[in-house]
């Protein structure tokens, strides 16, 4: 097996794009980071792209924009995990840990350990979701609208609870409201009265795009805002021609898998961010 890190996203999508297309759900991630590093490749200023190749066909792939981890695909062929973390570990590249689907990010972890004596501990697990025909709620008062630069003050501050809940790593909330307003992406809001809850999306992958970070601030929980946004928003995002929208939960919110599930998406896989921390 060959691993190799390539010079920039073009060239790693010709060695991985058949690897990754053929679970995208799954790879959501890794696409939809080399989306944004084709189109706003100032959102991430350093990246780190890497396939494994075997008998002349990608077997393994991975993308690292630091300070992020390591996002990694699924591997086509036994040991191919194991020589991209080899791989890796020679170029002494720290890697501050890894998020993928599950068994990948957990056998990714396991060959990191293995090569560099790092310690492993499971940060977060998540829920992937899918879905290609959502089921609005009925009966919620309110409408989606897109979010403005009127709201940035709104935004940054709900973006901003949103990572203390949720305790999101290197997450900036203004640079991040900046880029979605600016056009990397997008934010919409729900509107009952008044401002009621905040739904972004991004990361496009061929077939696809990826809707959070979903808030609703605490005292406006419980009436299905959120609920009615992101049914609407995956409305009109599959209107516009694309195939599914995806989305990550919590897999300990049991509240936030369930409403989900009523308005339409479907758990296409579990997810798991693993943290490296020195031996």
């Amino acid at each position: 097996m060959r691993a190799q890190e390539h010079a920039g996203v073009e060239a790693f999508l010709e060695s991985a794009r058949s690897l990754l297309l053929r679970d995208e759900a799954r790879h959501n991630l890794v696409l939809g980071i080399c989306s944004t590093l084709a189109s706003a490749p100032a959102i991430y200023p350093t990246s780190h792209l890497w396939t494994v190749d075997a008998d002349g066909r990608c077997v393994a792939a991975a993308v690292m924009t630091p300070p992020y981890n390591l996002a990694v695909a699924r591997q086509a062929a036994p040991g191919a995990l194991a020589a991209l973390a080899a791989a890796i570990s020679d170029q002494g590249i720290p890697v501050p840990g890894v998020t993928a689907a599950v068994p990948e990010c957990e056998e990714f972890a396991s060959e990191w350990q293995r090569a560099t004596g790092a310690h492993a501990r499971v940060r977060r697990r998540q829920g992937i979701y899918l879905v290609t025909d959502p089921r609005p709620p009925v009966s919620i008062g309110g409408e989606l609208r897109p979010a403005e630069a009127r709201d940035r003050d709104l935004l940054v501050e709900w973006v901003q609870a949103f990572v203390d809940e949720t305790a999101a790593d290197h997450v900036d909330p203004s640079r991040f409201v900046d880029a979605r307003l600016g056009g990397v992406g997008g934010l919409v809001v729900w509107e009952h009265g008044e401002t009621v809850s905040l739904a972004g999306y991004g990361s496009r992958t061929p077939n696809g795009l990826r809707i959070g970070p979903v808030f609703t601030p605490p005292s406006k929980r419980g009436n299905g805002y959120a609920s009615a946004l992101v049914a609407a928003l995956s409305e009109r995002l599959l209107a516009e021609g694309r195939t599914y929208c995806f989305l990550y939960t919590d897999l300990a919110n049991a509240t936030a898998n369930r409403i989900y599930v009523d308005i339409g998406y479907e758990l296409v896989a579990e997810s798991a961010e693993i943290g490296f921390e020195p031996a």
